[in-house]
C-alpha cells in the first residue's frame, strides 16, 4: 500500500506515534488508508448537508477494511459569487482544489480516495485531482435541492430569481412578489434544481463511471443518498484491493459515454471546458470539436430545466442517468469499467425508465440533435459554444447590430436601464480565462434579458462563459479571447453580426483585410486585477478552447 511509506519499518517510529496521536489504534496501521475529502461549508446550499454524508461514507469505509481521514477543500457559490467581483474566483478554484488534493494526498501516503462533492468547480476539480494523481477514487456527489413552492407552483432557482430580477425590472411582477420568490425557490440544501452546471457535472461523474449507479441524480436529504454514501465508502476498499485507479475508468471511450448523456440530456456548457480539463489530467486529449460532433449524432431526449420543463427530482424518479443510457441504446455507448465494478452495459441492462415523457426513446426526442452546439467563423476561429437546446426556432438564424462592452458591469447596467433593443448582439468582452480573469459566469445579464422579454430578439456574445441556468441565444467561450488579441476584441459597435447554427457559423460582417486592420491597432484596456492568485492564475491559464487549464 502507498500508506506503508509513513507507517512501517523501525525509521518511521516518529510518523506512527503522530498517527496514534489522532486516535488511530494500532491494528489500523494495517489497513488502506482512505481520505475522504469533504467540501462541506456552511457557506454554499449544496454543501451544507454533507456533514451526514460523511458519517456515512465513514461507516463504509471502516465496514469495507479500511481507516478514514477526513481532509477539507473549500468551496465558491457560483449563485452568490455571480455579478460582482467574487466571479472571479469561481473557475480558478478548480485548478486551487486539484492542487489542495494532490498536496494532501502525497504528503499523506494516502491509498484511496472518496471526494465528497456538489458544485460547479468543486466536481470537475475533485475529478482532475483523482486523475492526476491515478490512485483509486469514488466520487459522492450531495444531490439536487427539491423545488420549492410558491402559489402551489414548483420554484426553482434561475427561473424565481435571476429571471424573475428581469420581469420585476420589466414591471411584469411585483416587488413583494419578487420578495416571496426568492425566499421560495431555494427551500433546503442541495444543488440547484434543473440541468445546471453542478448537477451536469454529477451526471458526468456518473456516466464516466466514476460514480456508483444513481450516484449523480439521486436527491440531497433522502436516505437513498446516504445509503449511497456508504456504499461508496464500502466500495473504495475493494477498488484499492483491486488496485482499480481512475485512469483505469476515466478512458477515452468513458468521456465520449460522459459527453453522449451530457448532449442526450441537454446540460450545461461549461463541461466543455471541465471535461477536457479531466481528459488532460488523464493524458487525453479533447478538444471542443467532440462535443459537436457527438451532439449532432445524439437526441436531445429529456427536457430538463432550463431549456426544459422538468426538474432534477423528475428525472432521477423516471430512472435517472441508467435509464437514459438505456433509452440510447448499447450501440451509442461504450461498454467500460466503472467504480461500482459493474461494467456499463450491465447497468443499462438493469435499468428501467418509468417516465417516458421525462427520458423519451430516442424515436421521439426532445430534439434531434444534442444540447451543445460549437460555432466557428471569423469572430471565432479557434470556436465558441451555445446550448442550443435552448435557443428557439425563430433565433437560429439571426442578424443584428453589435452593442460592444469590456465588461460584466457594464453591460448589464444598459440592460437595466433598457438601453438593450430588439435586433441587437450584445457583445461582452475581456471576460475570459485571461482577460476576466477567471472567466466569469454571466447568469445575470442572460436572464434579465428574458426576463424582460427580449430572448427573441436579442443574442448575447463573450468570451466569458455561462450558468448552466443560462437560456436562449447566448454564445460563450469565444476563443481566442480578446485579451490573447482575438477577433472579438476588434468588434466595433454597430458592426453587424451573424448567427447561423445550421452552419455552425458566428460571422463579423467585415471583410479580412478590414479585421486585420482593427487587431492590428486595438488597445486593449488595464487588467482587472494585477495582484493576488489571480494576477499569477491571468499568466498561466489557457483559451477556453483548451478547458482552461494551467500549463507552466
Amino acid at each position: 500500500m502507498k500508506s506503508d511509506r509513513i507507517k512501517k519499518g523501525i525509521e518511521r517510529a516518529p510518523h506512527r506515534s503522530l498517527l496514534y496521536a489522532t486516535g488511530l489504534k494500532k491494528d489500523a496501521m494495517a489497513r488502506p488508508f482512505i481520505g475522504i475529502v469533504s467540501s462541506f461549508t456552511d457557506l454554499i446550499p449544496g454543501h451544507v448537508g454533507m456533514r451526514d454524508l460523511e458519517r456515512f461514507i465513514e461507516k463504509g469505509v471502516h465496514s469495507g477494511g479500511g481507516q478514514s481521514f477526513i481532509f477539507s477543500v473549500p468551496g465558491v457559490c457560483d449563485g452568490i459569487s455571480m455579478g460582482h467581483i467574487g466571479m472571479h474566483y469561481s473557475l480558478s478554484t478548480r485548478e486551487l482544489i486539484a492542487d489542495m488534493i494532490e498536496s494532501v494526498t502525497m504528503a499523506h501516503a494516502l491509498d484511496g480516495l472518496v471526494l465528497l462533492t456538489n458544485c460547479d468547480k468543486i466536481t470537475p476539480g475533485m475529478l482532475m485531482a483523482a486523475a492526476r494523481l491515478n490512485v483509486p477514487a469514488i466520487v459522492v456527489t450531495a444531490g439536487p435541492m427539491m423545488t420549492g413552492n410558491y402559489k402551489n407552483i414548483r420554484r426553482d432557482f434561475v427561473t424565481d430569481t435571476f429571471e424573475a430580477m428581469g420581469q420585476c425590472q420589466q414591471g411584469i411582477i411585483t416587488r413583494d412578489e419578487l420578495d416571496h420568490l426568492e425566499m421560495a425557490a431555494c427551500p433546503g440544501s442541495g444543488s440547484c434544481q434543473g440541468l445546471f452546471t453542478a448537477n451536469t457535472m454529477a451526471c458526468v461523474s456518473e456516466a464516466i463511471g466514476m460514480s456508483l449507479p444513481y450516484g449523480g441524480t439521486a436527491l440531497c436529504g433522502f436516505a437513498e443518498k446516504k445509503r449511497i454514501a456508504q456504499d461508496s465508502g464500502e466500495r473504495i476498499c475493494e477498488l484499492v484491493r483491486q488496485d482499480i485507479k481512475p485512469r483505469d475508468i476515466m478512458t477515452r471511450e468513458a468521456f465520449e459515454n460522459a459527453i453522449r448523456i451530457d448532449m442526450a440530456l441537454g446540460g450545461s456548457t461549461n463541461t466543455t471546458l471541465h471535461i477536457p480539463a479531466i481528459a488532460y489530467e488523464c493524458g487525453i486529449e479533447l478538444g471542443m470539436e467532440i462535443f459537436d460532433e457527438i451532439s449532432r449524432v445524439t437526441p436531445n431526449i429529456s427536457s430538463l430545466k432550463p431549456a426544459g420543463i422538468y426538474y432534477m427530482e423528475d428525472f432521477h424518479f423516471a430512472g435517472g442517468i441508467p435509464a437514459a443510457m438505456r433509452e440510447l441504446g448499447t450501440s451509442a455507448m461504450h461498454n467500460c469499467l466503472t467504480t461500482s465494478g459493474m461494467m456499463i452495459h450491465d447497468i443499462m441492462a438493469q435499468a428501467i425508465n418509468y417516465n417516458r415523457d421525462v427520458i423519451r426513446p430516442t424515436d421521439n426526442p426532445v430534439k434531434k440533435e444534442g444540447g451543445i452546439a460549437v460555432l466557428k467563423g471569423n469572430l471565432a476561429p479557434f470556436g465558441s459554444v451555445i446550448k442550443q437546446t435552448a435557443v428557439s426556432d425563430a433565433m437560429r438564424l439571426f442578424t443584428g447590430n453589435a452593442r460592444v462592452y469590456n465588461s460584466e458591469e457594464a453591460a448589464m447596467a444598459d440592460i437595466m436601464a433598457k438601453k438593450i433593443n430588439k435586433g441587437d448582439v450584445i457583445v461582452i468582452r475581456y471576460e475570459g480565462p485571461k482577460g476576466g480573469p477567471g472567466m466569469r459566469e454571466m447568469l445575470a445579464p442572460t436572464a434579465a434579458i428574458m426576463g424582460m422579454g427580449l430572448g427573441e430578439h436579442v443574442c448575447l456574445i463573450t468570451d466569458g462563459r455561462f450558468s448552466g441556468g443560462t437560456r436562449g441565444p447566448c454564445i460563450g467561450h469565444v476563443s481566442p479571447e480578446a485579451a490573447e488579441g482575438g477577433p472579438i476584441a476588434a468588434v466595433q459597435e454597430g458592426d453587424t453580426i451573424i448567427l447561423d447554427l445550421e452552419k455552425r457559423s458566428l460571422h463579423l460582417d467585415v471583410t479580412p483585410e478590414e479585421l486585420e486592420r482593427r487587431l492590428a491597432n486595438v488597445t486593449h484596456p488595464e487588467p482587472k486585477i494585477k495582484t493576488g492568485w489571480l494576477a499569477r492564475y491571468a499568466k498561466l491559464v489557457t483559451s477556453a478552447n483548451t478547458g482552461a487549464i494551467l500549463k507552466a
